[in-house]
């Protein structure tokens, strides 16, 4: 808001005066030099910052390549799937590629979420059968903690969603607040400059008043 009112300001300020032209029309003029000012600010800054993000997105999907070819890597999901092969008994027995579970499992969880952003019937009974071998809980046990790490997942994405459409409505009304902050300080900054600003103050308090 301050640095839009600035650029506005001094948009209407160090405008040439124009003789001739009514008042209402000058201030027409000085508030549409001011939003022209709030617009051209507001997409280079956004070519600006396109540059990092473009870096920053490739950065990612390398990492995610990177990801896909070494199992080291870890993923977003590896939280859940961690919750779901914790053994509650050291003596269980484990499979004869745990890693290859793994990836399986994460592999379902992304792709399921992406899609509808929960497990199908299928496929929550088929995790629960891995965690009961993997981890020697009872099918019941499994089954609960199956359901338990899904509502889990689904509160998180949930939270995400909210935070991302909290981020999206703020920086539209940061965008609103920035154009009218620019349009109204260049009208101050025109007023100013052809010295009727402190005129049309009093006039208008007159008013009020």
């Amino acid at each position: 808001m301050i640095s839009s009112a600035v650029g506005g300001y001094l948009a209407g300020r160090l405008r040439s005066k124009w003789s001739g032209i009514q008042v209402e029309e000058v201030g027409f003029r000085d508030t549409a030099h001011g939003f022209l000012a709030w617009a051209v600010a507001s997409v280079l800054g956004a070519m600006l910052l396109a540059s990092p993000a473009s870096s920053l997105i490739g950065a990612a999907t390398s990492g995610a390549t990177q990801a896909a070819v070494s199992s080291n890597q870890s993923s977003p999901v590896d939280g859940y799937v961690d919750e779901l092969l914790r053994s509650d008994n050291p003596s269980a027995q484990t499979q004869t590629n745990p890693s290859d579970t793994r990836t399986e499992l994460a592999r379902l969880f992304t792709a399921s979420f992406r899609k509808d952003g929960d497990l199908s019937s299928q496929d929550q009974q088929y995790v629960a059968k891995v965690v009961a071998a993997r981890t020697g809980l009872s099918q019941p046990d499994a089954q609960k903690r199956v359901t338990d790490v899904i509502n889990q997942a689904k509160a998180d994405l949930d939270r995400a969603r909210k935070a991302a459409a909290h981020i999206a409505i703020w920086l539209a009304l940061s965008l609103f607040i920035g154009a009218f902050s620019a349009a109204a300080a260049a009208w101050e900054g025109g007023g100013t400059r052809d010295g009727t600003w402190r005129r049309k103050k009093q006039i208008t308090d007159h008013q009020h008043n």
